[in-house]
């Protein structure tokens, strides 16, 4: 039976425009709004174990559910009737039970909504190739990503296969026929997942994140063997980006990985979130690096370090450095000095 209480805290999550809700043990319900943590001290705290009944609840029938008390952590999204989906991590913490909750609108927000560069839109178009998002955790990766799929599915005919953990946004059918399939319940890891994809005729695979080795290795070669990939990777920066991949390969294999690179990559979208002085709204500043020759031979070279000159002079193929985005924001006084000063660091002096 659904828990009324925990279902009024989420609508009202919903209706404060909260990115996130936190329920712990013992407190009133936490909400993360336009990035700053809230709590509302006038609400019931609560329970532990309601929290796990609450997430037990959800997950009735669900073979899944074993994995709560067997590992003390479980991911998975559901639709919240009328109000749009929630991606939910129960956990177990100091002796009770508590979760992180993602809310997730109904409506897939378009590229323009979100204040992604024009030159994205370009890079979708193309047959193959690989385009990353990166960010630090919670500046909106996965819905850039579901951006991106929503503005193919609307403009072009493809065939897209996602794979997520979870399943976020719910595409519809409209130009293009999508496949999302889901990590732990569709299919056992992005691994496998990513290897099956290549045997179901895709035109784009969007995969929502690159983790290790073996899923790095895959996407990259599907985008090298003919095929869009979109992809999402932790990392503050389009040099940081590019650092963490070939860190994740033995010494014996960055050769071929930089020179696959090279070949197939097609930008790098690095993003940040920024609150307005109120506080009502967050905005997006973007870095974007696109591949062009000079850049293709400074990964090829290994020279990953000289690719933040490259896109600071750029600017004609459509780059934009992340000091130059959030200087823009400034200009329209859509963010203040000091949040910008802080967010640019040295930057603030050299750009």
């Amino acid at each position: 039976m659904e828990d009324r209480y925990i279902a009024d805290i989420v609508q009202q999550g919903f209706n404060l425009g909260a990115s996130d809700i936190h329920l712990v043990d013992g407190r009133p319900a936490f909400y993360r709004i336009n990035g700053r943590l809230m709590c509302r001290a006038e609400t019931p705290p609560l329970s532990g174990e309601r929290i796990r009944a609450w997430g037990m609840d959800l997950l009735a029938g669900d073979q899944r559910f074993k994995r709560v008390d067997e590992t003390g952590q479980m991911d998975f999204a559901i639709t919240f009737a009328g109000l749009g989906r929630l991606r939910i991590n129960i956990y177990f913490q100091t002796g009770s039970w508590a979760a992180a909750l993602r809310l997730i609108p109904r409506e897939i927000p378009g590229l323009d909504s979100l204040g992604v560069p024009e030159i994205i839109k370009d890079l979708l178009t193309e047959e193959a190739g690989l385009i990353l998002v990166s960010g630090a955790a919670g500046n909106g990766k996965s819905t850039t990503l579901a951006g991106m799929v929503g503005y193919i599915n609307q403009h072009q005919s493809r065939h897209i296969v996602t794979l997520e953990d979870p399943i976020e946004f719910i595409h519809l059918h409209d130009n293009s026929i999508i496949s999302q399939r889901e990590i732990g319940s569709d299919t056992p890891d992005f691994a496998q997942g990513l290897k099956s994809a290549l045997r179901q005729d895709p035109d784009v695979i969007m995969v929502g994140e690159m983790r290790d080795y073996e899923t790095i290795a895959i996407a990259v070669t599907a985008a090298e063997t003919g095929h869009l990939v979109l992809a999402s990777l932790h990392s503050r920066s389009a040099v940081q980006t590019l650092e963490r991949i070939f860190d994740v390969f033995p010494q014996q294999h960055q050769a071929q990985i930089r020179g696959q690179l090279a070949t197939s990559l097609l930008g790098v979208i690095n993003q940040q979130l920024i609150p307005s002085p109120d506080g009502e709204r967050r905005w997006l500043a973007a870095e974007i690096m696109v591949t062009n020759y000079a850049i293709r031979n400074l990964i090829r070279e290994s020279r990953v370090h000289q690719i933040k000159s490259a896109i600071q002079t750029g600017a004609a193929l459509g780059m934009v450095s992340m000091a130059k985005s959030i200087r823009c924001l400034l200009q329209q006084k859509k963010i203040a000095p000091s949040e910008a000063r802080r967010r640019m660091g040295s930057d603030w002096l050299n750009e």
